[in-house]
């Protein structure tokens, strides 16, 4: 026998070969059956993958190209009101799962007002029983003709009358105010606004009336009496809601058009963020204007903090809009808080040993004036509101009635 012959043959281990399901978007379907059996759309199920991190990387896997391909296959498989995977077309989006023809993901799959779904997260299309596109524009010219008609007999009022004035001019320009805020692209879908939001804005509002004077008469080692508030900045920013709810709904409107173009997450996000900065460059140009406008009517000295709050409001209302009320509401508290500081260190100074406290405080002041520390505090808090911003309306799940948690 040969020495081939002669050593024990060499058996190969026997290796199983790995198992895994003939329909690998079958598992996935059971896991978010629930999302995808209430989405109206392929474009809520990838908004919902995104929120539980499902990326295009985790997608090839399901042998699709992007999330949004997955999102079509999910959304074909369980059956609404007797539409089945075999009765809708094709999108050629990419690479599908043999046998499947993925929906096209326009008008069709969205309810048939698909323009006016996408004004908000979540928002309903508007039919007879709202106000239309028309009316609501109307409607938030409201604020502003109340504000301007409330500020006009406050100046020419006196003694308890423009008490009285003042009194019902906060009202009305309140009930206005709610009434943009509960409907249309201004509000808040799913939710009511919390009690902290309005506690800060309220502060804000306030502030810019009320507050201009305060650093100067603590500084002063006052103060020694009250002094007449400055109400006329609030004419220009409730003028400013009507162009606040055109930028909001733009803004929604062109982010759900170019979520249904894009083909990925990635792309998606790349197109959000300029048009969300673009959005806010065309609301700040409008706040400008209109705070302009106002002056002339209602003459005031400053106008820088009015246009930061403006800033402020505006993309803390956008954020609330599209899910993020959590950092909307931190947003504005932490401006409120740096108003509050001003104060505060100035009156914690006048304790024994700490006069050092109000150093900062009467820098700023004598540098740039008391009007510079609102516009700073609401300046910065807007800053960082556009920098989440950024981050956060360029996701697909900000723009879809998903929840963000």
């Amino acid at each position: 026998m040969s020495e081939r012959q002669d050593r024990p043959a060499m058996r190969r281990p026997h290796i199983a070969p790995r198992r895994g399901p003939a329909d690998p978007v079958k598992a996935l379907l059971h896991r978010h059956r629930e999302l995808c059996e209430r989405a109206v759309d392929p474009l809520e199920i990838a908004a919902g993958l995104e929120v539980h991190g499902v990326t295009d990387r985790t997608a090839a896997r399901f042998r699709h190209r992007d999330v949004f391909a997955l999102a079509e296959e999910l959304y074909a498989r369980v059956p609404r009101g007797g539409v089945t995977a075999s009765a809708v077309r094709g999108s050629g989006r990419g690479p599908a799962a043999p046998g499947f023809d993925p929906p096209s993901r326009d008008t069709e799959a969205c309810p048939r007002d698909a323009e006016a779904c996408a004004g908000r997260p979540g928002a309903r299309p508007r039919g007879a029983a709202s106000l239309g596109r028309v009316g609501y524009a109307a409607l938030t010219l409201t604020p502003g003709a109340v504000c301007a008609l409330a500020v006009a007999g406050w100046q020419t009022a006196e003694g308890t009358a423009r008490i009285v004035a003042a009194a019902a001019g906060t009202a009305a320009v309140a009930a206005a105010l709610l009434l943009c805020l509960r409907s249309g692209p201004l509000s808040v879908p799913g939710r009511r606004t919390g009690a902290a939001t309005r506690l800060c804005t309220l502060w804000l509002l306030a502030y810019a009336a009320y507050g201009h004077r305060l650093p100067d008469e603590l500084i002063g080692g006052g103060p020694a009496g009250p002094w007449a508030p400055t109400p006329q900045p609030l004419v220009g920013l409730a003028l400013a809601v009507a162009p606040a709810a055109w930028c909001a709904r733009l803004f929604g409107v062109r982010a759900r058009r170019r979520l249904a173009a894009s083909r990925g997450l990635a792309d998606f996000s790349t197109a959000a963020r300029p048009l969300l900065f673009s959005t806010t460059a065309l609301y700040l140009l409008c706040l400008a204007v209109l705070l302009a406008v106002a002056r002339l009517a209602f003459p005031y000295e400053h106008l820088g903090p009015a246009v930061a709050l403006g800033a402020l409001l505006f993309l803390a209302r956008l954020l609330a809009v599209h899910g993020s009320a959590g950092p909307s509401r931190t947003g504005l508290a932490a401006a409120c808080g740096l108003e509050l500081a001003v104060p505060t260190l100035l009156l914690a100074a006048r304790l024994p040993g700490c006069g050092f406290l109000a150093a900062p405080v009467e820098s700023a002041v004598a540098a740039w004036g008391s009007a510079a520390l609102p516009q700073l505090a609401c300046g910065a808090a807007a800053l960082a509101l556009l920098a989440h911003a950024a981050v956060a309306l360029s996701r697909a799940s900000a723009h879809t009635a998903v929840p963000s948690g």
